[in-house]
């Protein structure tokens, strides 16, 4: 069925407007960067800079220890998707494959650990991680994010292990293929769009979190992005705009890079899953 001119430029028209909806804050925050201070005293704000420079980056990255704060977060959220997905790969195809009396009581633990508010665990947490010496350390930061973001890749990723037909694991025990060679020879091949929207999601949690950073990191040199940002606030609510305007559109780059870097893969996997099936 062809479709009327009048439809088809309706559709576009939408994706335009959704895509400027969506771009809108982004330009916005990268024209901030570029303005003075007088620029952002004016009555009258413009969208473009009426003279554009570089200095709020300069000051961003020589006075607030953005590169090493722009590291942290990296390495931490680098390191809580790593240990998520090896965690939630195999507990996810247990939970999708393997039938018990505690399926359920485990299902329902992971949709209700998502309805708890931080600030009701974030105290029983601190005082679970001092003895163990894992405050102010990135490994203890690493650790509460993996726990934080497990749940929800559990879930995410059991639905997809649902998804790949038992008929091919059968095929593959027929052959003679252990239950850990038909995991990573044929399940994970075809698991490779949800590891990846895992990953997504794991990285950006960790890399956009504030709260539990805020009260297990104290030294300056283990600051995370987010507490580097928040540095750009006084104490008296006086907010270095140009700055903290460059430096947010610094902090998302990595984000930025990372998610195309990864949708790639996802198109990839997705097209592989629809040949092999």
């Amino acid at each position: 069925m062809r479709t009327r001119p009048a439809t088809r430029a309706l559709q576009y028209a939408a994706v335009v407007v959704y895509l400027i909806f969506l771009g809108f804050p982004l330009l916005w925050l990268i024209s901030s960067s570029l303005k003075s201070p007088q620029e952002f005293a004016s009555i009258t704000p413009s969208l473009l800079p009426k003279h554009a420079n570089l200095s709020n980056y300069t000051d961003a990255l020589n006075e607030q220890g953005l590169v090493r704060g722009l590291g942290n977060s990296l390495q931490i959220s680098i390191y809580s998707t790593i240990l998520v997905l090896i965690v939630a790969l195999p507990v996810s195809y247990a939970l999708a494959r393997f039938r018990s009396r505690l399926r359920p009581l485990t299902n329902g633990w992971i949709l209700v650990s998502q309805v708890f508010p931080v600030i009701l665990i974030v105290i029983p947490l601190f005082m679970i991680l001092r003895p163990l010496h894992l405050t102010n350390t990135i490994p203890g930061v690493v650790i509460v994010y993996m726990v934080w973001s497990l749940p929800f890749a559990l879930w995410m990723l059991q639905g997809y292990v649902a998804a790949v037909p038992r008929e091919l694991e059968e095929a593959a025990a027929v052959d003679g293929a252990t239950r850990l060679r038909t995991i990573v020879s044929i399940v994970m091949p075809l698991l490779r769009p949800g590891l990846i929207a895992t990953a997504m999601f794991t990285f950006i949690s960790a890399w956009n979190e504030f709260f539990f950073a805020l009260v297990l990191l104290q030294d300056p040199e283990l600051k995370t992005l987010p507490l580097v940002l928040a540095r750009f606030v006084g104490a008296e609510g006086q907010v270095q705009f140009g700055p903290l305007a460059a430096a947010s559109v610094l902090a998302t780059v990595p984000s930025l890079v990372f998610f195309a870097f990864l949708q790639r893969r996802l198109t990839s996997g997705l097209l592989s899953g629809a040949v092999k099936g």
